[in-house]
């Protein structure tokens, strides 16, 4: 069995955004030589995460009002976990709602995907360097 790991370095410059990062996991399934097996992708920060959607711009739009309205991140008093010093227990929320990682089968040297389906890197405390992990094994 081929095992295979590499980190993926981001800088969001907003607080939040959402990066599509299939091509990038893709790149690396052909760097692996998988052609059967399973790939993992994970958050690697505890204010950020990793799911799998559609690229629609209306709908991360539609995603980001709705993660305010479940977790605003203002006013910061209202957290708890902000009297440490920090302003993004919001983000953290964010983060437990969206998921840490995602796992999807690899068939034929390809991500076994439904119509539509991509991997995202959701950042909710960004402005700051963070990575996420892609661990592929299989055949």
């Amino acid at each position: 069995m081929k095992s295979y790991r590499k980190e993926l370095w981001f800088e969001v410059p907003s607080r939040r955004g959402f990066v599509n990062i299939t091509p990038q996991v893709e790149e690396c399934l052909r760097e692996s030589g998988v052609t059967e097996g399973l790939v993992l992708v994970n958050a690697m920060h505890i204010t950020a995460s990793v799911f799998i959607n559609d690229d629609e711009a209306g709908l991360h739009h539609d995603y980001d009002v709705w993660l305010e309205k479940l977790a605003p991140h203002e006013p910061v008093r209202q957290y708890h976990h902000n009297r440490t010093g920090e302003d993004n227990a919001d983000a953290h929320m964010k983060r437990q709602i969206m998921g840490r990682e995602v796992v999807a089968g690899i068939t034929g040297g390809r991500l076994d995907f439904g119509p539509w389906e991509q991997i995202f890197y959701g950042e909710f405390d960004g402005r700051r360097r963070k990575r996420a992990l892609v661990k592929i094994i299989g055949e």
